[in-house]
Formats: structure tokens, C-alpha cells, sequence
């Protein structure tokens, strides 16, 4: 054990420091501290020493230089269990230092400004605190280090059922929080500055891409039982983003329910009007809007009830019990049901369900910032599919006008084609989708799995309107949606032979708009 005599506090993020401070007070621990941090241990009657009067030595160079000194990294880092360490403290007169507290200046929320310069984003990166930080961690045998203001209430109740100390166990697992911290802090430096130009004009992406993530979950397996596998979350989850999820019931979640029930949510949280979405394996195989969930749910279980079976739900707004009674009466097996929240009658009703796995993820927004795929030996990068298209951006190319209503499925129908693996094709009606032709080699395959499904569920196409997130190659697909009753059609253009498409649609009296977005989803 490690009985804290002296600790040295310098923290930018000051939330509960005061709280902490006192406690050290109270123990008897003698507190180092610079500027700002002293200065508020001041004005709450915590006494503190200023490092530059510890060291004999003032802050210099607009404060670059305030604990860069031997007799505070001598204190840090001299091994108590070595005698010649200890003899060479002491004839430097340097004291030990057992607890460091240091978080770093916010270099990242300074370079979120959009007004940022150079000068403001360089004079934000910390020199001295990760050099504190490093030299703590390292001599964690002898030395607590604390970065997190979370671990300050545990660390409190161990300081005070010890007599002031902390434990091996203790001080190793806060050595690992903090390189990870100081890792995190220059990977977010690098990031930003190879991610400028000659003359510091920003980049797309920067030359030597940085990222961490906590792990959350360590899985049952991967996407196959001889796979291992874990769940990891953003430092900074998006607001809205599927992994701000909260487990309320239900079986461990696996790899495959974790990236389904992803699909799920960001298709679901796009509509603005109560919607149901229901995923299998990784594509919608029935998307609904309605004036209420209960109505979202009832069309678009229709759509495809064999695929619903074992599927992923997900519903933009409460799910009340009339919701879990709709499943219920369908004897609808569900493997995850994700909400923004669910009433307190249907959570009781879903209670009876223990292995149904039932989340609530926060509505939002927000995307991530970029979009991650591995390759062999490599990474590809981009940036979120997240633009949406509205009708007034939509250009009609045919002698057929579509009607408002028409329009209007249109829309969802585009919404939903952008969340369905490519090749897609998606016919839609009344505000949910009646086929859907998934990840096919042939955009034509795609069309008659499509009018397949929706012969098998019963559901007629005559009158349908339908979506391609790619442009047609061929009229054969127009050919195809034409004869199983389509009557309007949506797609971004931009083939060699959009003039033949269109004058296949005008030949079977369609209705064809474009939009000049592609959704490609592989």
C-alpha cells in the first residue's frame, strides 16, 4: 500500500476537484498546485503550495514552462523500493510526490471550434501535464495517477477505509487509464495536424489516422460461434448513435444482434413520423410509417412475415402495450426490440419475454464522424451516408407526372433504399414497403426477388411505386418493376443509357424521377 503524503493536482476538466482536494485535506495529504487549480483550492480554504515556490522556480514563457523541474519529476518517478533513488532525493532535497492529478487541456473541444486557428489549436497542446502523467503511470508501483474526475468517489471511500492509502491493484488499474488518456490526447494532435495541407488548409483526412474505443461487451462470439469477439464504444458517443444503448432485459447481446440492430436504428430514427423498421440480417425486410407505432408495426410486419421471424424491431418513439400486444397476437420471435423508451405497462409485458433482448438508445441526430471498414493489412475511410433527398429536389424525366401522394412514397421508398444492401430495389405503398430485392449481383435479380416477396406475403404491386439506390444499366429492370404493376419510379440517373431507361418508362406509361444521389451499401 502507498500512503499518500503529498499529491500534486493541476487539472483543466475541475469537475468535483474541490470535492477531492478536501478530502485529501482532511487525510493530511499536502497538495501541489498550479495557477488556476490553486487558485480555486484558495477560495475554498483548501491549503496548496504553489509548484513554482516548491520548486524554487517560476512559471516562465506565458506559462509553457510551470512543472517541468527535477524536484517535481524527481519526486515522481524515484523509486522508494531503490536505496540509491532514495539517496539521491534526498541529497537534491526532493521530496516524494504519491499522487499526481492531472487531466490535460482540451485540445479536442478547442480544435471542434469552428473559428480554430493554428496558433489557438497548438498553444492547447499540453506539454508538461503529459509528461506528468507518463512519469506517474510509470512509477505506478510507487505513485497513484489520476486523470479521471469519475475515479475521484471510488478512490475517496479507498483513501478513507485505509488511513490514506491506495493499493497496488488500485494504482496499476489507474496507470492503464492513463496512458490510454495520454494516448487518446496525442492521437487526437496527430489527427488534426496531418490533416492539414502546405498552408494549413484542412483536409479531407489526415495522413496518420488515430482512434480509440472502450470495450463494453466482451461477446459470446463473433459472427460465427469459432469467432471471439467484443463490442467497443466511441471515447464521445454521437448523440442518438445505436452504442449509447441501455440494456433493460434480456440475454447477452452477440456480434450479429449488435450490427442488425445498428441498421435498424439508424433507419428507423430518420422518419419523423412514428415508424417501425424490422431488420434480418442486416437488411430492412419491412419499413412502415403510420399515425401511430402500432399502426408502423402492423404494416410492416405485412411485409415480409417469414423474414419478421427472429428479426431486429426497432420504433422511433415509446412503445406502449398495444405495441406488445400486436406482437404478441402474431407470436412475433423478436431477438431484439430497440425504443427510445417503452411505457411502464408494455415493459411489464415484455418482462415475461426474459430472453427478449429489449434496449433504449436516446433519439438523435447526430453520425459518426467517419465510417470504418477493414480490409487486409488496411482501412478504408468515409464519411456517413447521411444526405437525404427531399421532393422538391426531385427532377421528373418523364411525360408522366407522379401525384403528390405518389411523391410522397417516393420519399419513404428512397429513405428505406438507402439502408438495403446494394443491389436494391424496393417497392413501396401507403407508406410501407411491399418487396424488397436485397444484395443481389443483378439490379433485374433484385427486382423479381423483390416482386416475389411481395407475392409470397400477399401483398399486391399494381400501383407501387419503386426505389433503386443505383441507376438503372439496363431498361430491362424499368421492363420488370413495369410489369408487376409498378407505376412510379425513383433512382439517381447517371447512366450511359438513362435516355433509354426513361423512354422505356414513357413505352409502359411510368412515372420516373431522379435524384442524383446514389446509396450504395455494401
Amino acid at each position: 500500500m502507498t500512503i499518500i503524503k503529498r499529491a500534486l493536482i493541476s487539472v483543466s476538466d475541475k469537475q468535483g476537484i474541490v470535492e477531492f482536494g478536501q478530502t485529501l485535506h482532511r487525510l493530511g495529504v499536502e497538495i501541489l498546485s498550479t495557477g488556476g487549480t490553486a487558485k480555486l483550492f484558495r477560495d475554498n480554504s483548501i491549503p496548496v503550495i504553489e509548484v513554482s515556490d516548491y520548486t524554487g522556480f517560476p512559471e516562465m514563457l506565458d506559462g509553457r514552462v510551470k512543472t517541468l523541474h527535477p524536484r517535481v519529476h524527481g519526486g515522481i518517478l524515484g523509486r522508494r523500493d531503490l536505496p540509491e533513488h532514495v539517496s539521491a532525493m534526498q541529497q537534491a532535497d526532493i521530496p516524494g510526490i504519491d499522487m499526481v492529478v492531472v487531466n490535460l487541456y482540451p485540445f479536442r473541444a478547442t480544435i471542434a471550434k469552428p473559428d480554430c486557428t493554428l496558433e489557438e489549436a497548438i498553444e492547447n497542446i499540453d506539454i508538461g501535464g503529459p509528461a506528468m502523467v507518463r512519469a506517474a503511470a510509470k512509477n505506478h508501483n510507487h505513485v497513484a495517477i489520476v486523470t479521471d474526475p469519475a475515479d475521484y468517489a471510488s478512490l475517496t471511500r479507498e483513501l478513507e477505509s485505509s488511513g490514506g492509502a491506495v493499493g497496488a491493484e488500485t494504482r496499476f488499474a489507474l496507470a492503464k487509464k492513463a496512458f490510454s488518456h495520454t494516448a487518446e490526447y496525442d492521437g487526437a494532435i496527430s489527427n488534426y495536424l496531418t490533416a492539414l495541407g502546405p498552408k494549413n488548409e484542412k483536409l479531407d483526412f489526415p495522413a496518420r489516422f488515430n482512434a480509440q474505443f472502450n470495450k463494453a461487451l466482451d461477446l459470446r462470439y463473433g459472427e460465427n460461434p469459432h469467432q471471439e469477439a467484443a463490442f467497443y464504444r466511441d471515447i464521445c458517443v454521437p448523440a442518438g448513435a445505436l452504442a449509447g444503448f441501455t440494456q433493460l432485459q434480456g440475454k447477452e447481446l452477440s456480434y450479429n444482434n449488435i450490427a442488425d440492430a445498428d441498421a435498424a436504428w439508424e433507419c428507423v430514427k430518420t422518419f419523423d413520423t412514428p415508424a417501425c423498421v424490422i431488420v434480418k440480417h442486416a437488411n430492412p425486410c419491412g419499413v412502415a410509417i403510420g399515425g401511430t407505432l402500432p399502426d408502423a408495426y402492423e404494416k410492416a410486419f405485412k411485409t415480409d412475415p417469414t423474414s419478421a421471424f427472429g428479426g431486429i424491431i426497432a420504433f422511433n418513439g415509446e412503445v406502449c402495450i398495444d405495441v406488445v400486444n400486436a406482437m404478441n397476437e402474431r407470436k412475433h420471435f423478436v431477438e431484439v426490440l430497440i425504443a427510445p423508451s417503452y411505457s411502464a405497462e408494455a415493459q411489464a409485458a415484455l418482462a415475461a419475454k426474459s430472453n427478449l433482448r429489449v434496449l433504449t438508445v436516446p433519439l438523435g441526430d447526430s453520425h459518426n464522424a467517419l465510417e470504418y471498414k477493414r480490409v487486409g493489412g488496411g482501412l478504408l475511410l468515409q464519411t456517413p451516408d447521411a444526405l437525404n433527398v427531399s421532393v422538391g429536389e426531385f427532377k421528373t424525366v418523364t411525360k408522366k407526372q407522379p401525384t403528390a401522394e405518389q411523391l410522397q412514397d417516393l420519399q419513404f421508398a428512397w429513405r428505406v433504399a438507402k439502408f438495403v444492401k446494394s443491389n436494391a430495389i424496393i417497392f413501396c405503398g401507403g407508406g410501407m414497403t411491399l418487396g424488397v430485392g436485397a444484395g443481389q449481383m443483378s439490379r433485374v435479380d433484385s427486382t423479381r426477388i423483390a416482386a416475389i416477396k411481395a407475392q409470397n406475403a400477399g401483398l399486391l404491386l399494381a400501383g407501387s411505386v419503386v426505389a433503386s439506390d443505383a441507376f438503372f444499366p439496363f431498361r430491362d429492370g424499368v421492363d420488370v418493376l413495369a410489369e408487376v404493376g409498378a407505376t412510379c419510379v425513383i433512382q439517381p440517373g447517371g447512366s450511359v443509357r438513362d435516355e433509354e431507361v426513361i423512354a422505356a418508362a414513357d413505352e409502359h406509361g411510368l412515372a420516373m424521377v431522379l435524384t442524383g444521389v446514389r446509396h450504395f451499401r455494401h
